[in-house]
């Protein structure tokens, strides 16, 4: 993983996601500029040999964390591989180092959350095999019904 810059922009542009897909995560280039324009966002980018095969936004203070606890906790946001580069474990691995980077960029983040919609069945089983916990919550977003994981730091 990386953090995004601008010699990732032309790869990242370029991703495509399965029709199935596109209701459930913005592509790279719906997202990149404002999350550079917002200090409260740190886009990221997933590496396969140095060339970027997903990307994703770390997103504290976002509205799905009270103001209360928006400085200990952080929201992945937008997470996507390119349709060309899924199903070959990138998405995993990525999650699973994902701790090591929160504690590396932001030490002062204590819980990692997200919303997965209820339809995107595979998505939930990626997160919940690469160590989030499913507690009860749900709300409801734009596309239907969220579930609110959770990563606590240890």
């Amino acid at each position: 993983m990386a953090q995004y810059e601008e010699r990732y922009y032309q790869d990242l542009t370029g991703f495509t996601l399965k029709n199935e897909q596109v209701h459930f995560s913005a592509l790279p280039a719906e997202v990149i500029e404002e999350a550079m324009m917002n200090p409260d966002k740190d886009p990221v980018v997933i590496l396969h040999q140095a060339v970027p095969v997903g990307f994703f936004v770390l997103h504290k203070g976002s509205e799905y964390v009270e103001p209360a606890e928006s400085d200990h906790k952080i929201l992945i946001r937008a997470l996507s591989i390119s349709e060309q580069y899924q199903g070959k474990g990138y998405a995993l691995d990525a999650m699973k180092q994902l701790p090591d980077w929160v504690r590396k960029f932001h030490p002062e983040v204590d819980e990692i959350i997200l919303a997965v919609n209820e339809a995107n069945k595979a998505a939930y089983q990626l997160y919940v095999k690469s160590g989030f916990l499913d507690l009860g919550l749900i709300r409801m977003g734009s596309r239907g019904i969220q579930h609110i994981l959770h990563y606590t730091m240890r």
